[in-house]
Order: structure tokens, then C-alpha cells, then sequence
């Protein structure tokens, strides 16, 4: 078996499915980083905005000041709302500490791995499972996010 990628090298069942879930737990590392990192950025602004306001407004600044800083709490709020920062980051998260407990448990042979001939095809199979499930629950958040955005333009949406 040679993943794609691997230019010449002949790499066992075992090196492949271990490279192909230190790759899911790496991209899950960091995109569950960038989605915190993102949803916090987010927050802290939304939150020093509303927090301006009332100062703003015992300075007697002009009302456009607080008026815009409106705006950004409401753009911003927004941008959350689609993008789903704070659930693909905690999503994410769990995704990733599922895939490096199997792979403690396969490289200790404990667990579901202890008890079965063949843990590398197990291994493979969980893996795929979690990313799989995974893929599933963004799939399904995606297209909510679509119902409401499409909601939103068309009205409220009617009762199932």
C-alpha cells in the first residue's frame, strides 16, 4: 500500500494509519486553534464595544461613536453566528483528544486493541469513525446555518 505522497517509499499498513491519523490529530490541533483563537478575538471586541458604549455616552461623545460601535457588535455578532467559531472550536477539540486517545491505546495495546488479531485494521476503523462523525456533525451544522440564513430572508421558517 503506498498513500499518495509517498513518492517511491513502500510504507506498511501499521506506518500508514499511523501517519494518516498523526495528519487528522495535527489538523485538528490546529484548526480547533484557529477557531478559538477567532471566536476569543471576536468576543473581546464584542465585549470592549458594548463596554464603550455607556463610557462614551457619560463623555458626551458624539452619538455616532456609539452608534458605530453598534454596528461592530452587531457585525460581529454576526460573523460568529455563521462562521460557528465557538462550536467548530470545541468540536474540534473533542475530535482531536478522541483521535490521541486511540492512538495511546493502540500503542499500548490496551483496550479494544488488546483483544482483537488485527489493531492496525481497528485502529483504521476508528479513526475513519471519528472523522467521519466528525465530518457528519459539520455537514449537519452547515446546513442549519443555511436554514437560518435563509430564514432570516425569508421570514421565520414554519412549524415542522
Amino acid at each position: 500500500m503506498r498513500p499518495a505522497g509517498c513518492q517511491g517509499m513502500v510504507m506498511s499498513d501499521n506506518d500508514a494509519t499511523l501517519a494518516r491519523l498523526e495528519d487528522q490529530i495535527a489538523w485538528y490541533d490546529k484548526s480547533s486553534g484557529k477557531n478559538q483563537n477567532r471566536f476569543k478575538a471576536l468576543k473581546i471586541t464584542v465585549i470592549v464595544s458594548a463596554a464603550l458604549i455607556p463610557f462614551l455616552g457619560a463623555l458626551h461623545a458624539p452619538e455616532l461613536t456609539a452608534g458605530a460601535l453598534g454596528i461592530v457588535i452587531a457585525v460581529l455578532e454576526g460573523v460568529q453566528q455563521l462562521n460557528q467559531y465557538h462550536a467548530n472550536w470545541i468540536s474540534y477539540r473533542s475530535t482531536c483528544e478522541a483521535l490521541k486517545h486511540e492512538k495511546f491505546l493502540f500503542l499500548a495495546t490496551a483496550g479494544p486493541y488488546a483483544v482483537v488479531r488485527n489493531p492496525n485494521s481497528l485502529l483504521a476503523e476508528r479513526i475513519e469513525s471519528l472523522v467521519s462523525q466528525e465530518h457528519a456533525k459539520w455537514t449537519s451544522g452547515q446546513e442549519r446555518t443555511e436554514q437560518m440564513k435563509q430564514a432570516g430572508e425569508a421570514g421565520p421558517a414554519p412549524p415542522p
